[in-house]
């Protein structure tokens, strides 16, 4: 998920404000339809359990560090990558979609809020991506050297 939003954060938002005007803001209404594809969905909802399941094990089965670095990977993802989504990416697009191609103020929204603060945010959750991973992988390899 991290490299999804990396991509993003890095290269194509970075294009899309080059691009400028309504081929834009057309551009991204698309993605935001289409991301809604069964891979990617799967992908990133099935991470919400996933993390909700490492944070209950962890707490019941595991002590000391490992247990710790593993729950805070799950609760990295929770909040940092889907409930950044939910809670600010998500309104976003979604004001945007609702938005007419060619008017004044979808322009504005469009270089004033929308690209900088949905790049902003999407960072976060390119980052919240990594640091769930980093934190996982550290915790696994702790737990696997314990025992």
């Amino acid at each position: 998920m991290g490299g999804v939003f990396l991509a993003f954060s890095d290269f194509i938002m970075r294009s899309l404000a080059k691009t400028g005007g309504v081929e834009a803001v057309q551009t991204m209404q698309v993605i935001n339809r289409e991301v809604f594809r069964w891979v990617f969905m799967t992908l990133f909802l099935s991470l919400v359990p996933i993390s909700f399941i490492i944070v209950g094990y962890t707490a019941a089965h595991l002590d000391g560090p490992a247990s710790v670095l593993m729950a805070i990977a799950g609760l990295t993802y929770l909040f940092g990558c889907f409930g950044v989504t939910l809670f600010f990416n998500v309104p976003m697009n979604e004001t945007l979609a609702g938005m007419k191609l060619d008017g004044s103020a979808t322009q504005d929204y469009w270089t004033q809020t929308y690209l900088p603060l949905w790049t902003f945010w999407n960072t976060v959750r390119t980052l919240a991506c990594a640091v769930s991973s980093a934190l996982l992988l550290c915790g696994l390899t702790l737990a696997a050297t314990a025992c």
